[in-house]
């Protein structure tokens, strides 16, 4: 559980800095100074001996491959473990895309301007259908799909690329679309079209840690909704669905302290304390 006093926007802002740097500055460690100990990026990131696997990478290989391979099992199951546990964190606390959309956010709040719109309000549910359109394609296309186009991917290729081979790849304007998207609605490609974010999404959907509300404490002023980049409303108990991402803005822009991660094992308890009136009521 995180305190309230804790600062949590910030750190996730650091953290999501930590983790776009370590992917900048790698290639740099790699091709001047020939340092190895980490290497690759986040569809496939070795530390040392271990290697971590994007378990949407490593299931299209499967299913392209039609090839267990027991080393690529290993390396998705930390990933997989985590958002079991945690749900769809790597999307809010380490994306590369996540770190550039709320770099420009913050900037366009510098210059006094709103962090974004929502012009743009789909079904939720194209989230899901992108997620089995993505599979369908890598299996019958025979061509792992989103480990040539994944836009968090391509952050990393592409500067890789330009590091090591000086030039830029085509594909890189997918990164550049993915973020003018947020001009139409925020976090438009998360939101919807993400195939990464929906797996992790349904791995997490029976996730540990959620985002609670004390119903007593709540004057539903809506401004935890309005926080939520993901458009999803706190006050309507949206914390506890798939589409959660537990960044945690709700927590800030709650002014009652009304919300709090919780361990889900607590849910139902804490359901029964909100349905009974406090004393003198």
């Amino acid at each position: 559980m995180v305190k309230r006093d804790f600062p949590l926007t910030r750190w996730r802002y650091l953290v999501l800095l930590g983790a776009f740097l370590l992917i900048v500055i790698n290639p740099f460690l790699n091709y001047y100074w020939h340092f190895n100990f980490i290497q690759g990026w986040y569809q496939s990131l070795g530390i040392g001996k271990l290697w971590f696997v994007s378990p949407l990478e490593g299931l299209e290989s499967i299913l392209v491959s039609k090839t267990v391979y027991l080393p690529l099992l290993i390396g998705m199951l930390i990933p997989v473990l985590v958002a079991l546990f945690l749900g769809r964190v790597f999307c809010s606390w380490i994306c590369p895309i996540s770190f550039l959309a709320e770099t420009f956010e913050r900037l366009k709040g510098l210059w006094g301007r709103s962090k974004g719109r929502d012009y743009l309000l789909i079904s939720r549910r194209v989230f899901w259908f992108s997620l089995i359109v993505e599979i369908l394609l890598a299996m019958i296309l025979g061509v792992p799909l989103f480990v040539f186009l994944s836009p968090p991917g391509l952050v990393g290729r592409e500067v890789m690329r330009a590091v090591f081979f000086h030039t830029l790849g085509l594909e890189g304007l997918i990164v550049v679309l993915v973020l003018l998207g947020n001009l139409i609605t925020r976090r438009l490609y998360c939101r919807y079209f993400c195939p990464l974010g929906a797996l992790l999404a349904f791995l997490g959907s029976g996730r540990r840690l959620v985002i609670i509300r004390d119903s007593h404490t709540c004057k539903e002023c809506g401004l935890c909704d309005r926080a939520c980049p993901l458009g999803l409303s706190a006050s309507k108990d949206e914390g506890l669905s798939a589409y959660c991402w537990n960044c945690g803005e709700c927590l800030g822009a709650c002014p009652h302290q009304s919300l709090s991660f919780k361990w889900r094992e607590m849910a139902p308890l804490l359901r029964a304390q909100n349905d009974t009136p406090p004393q003198g009521e």
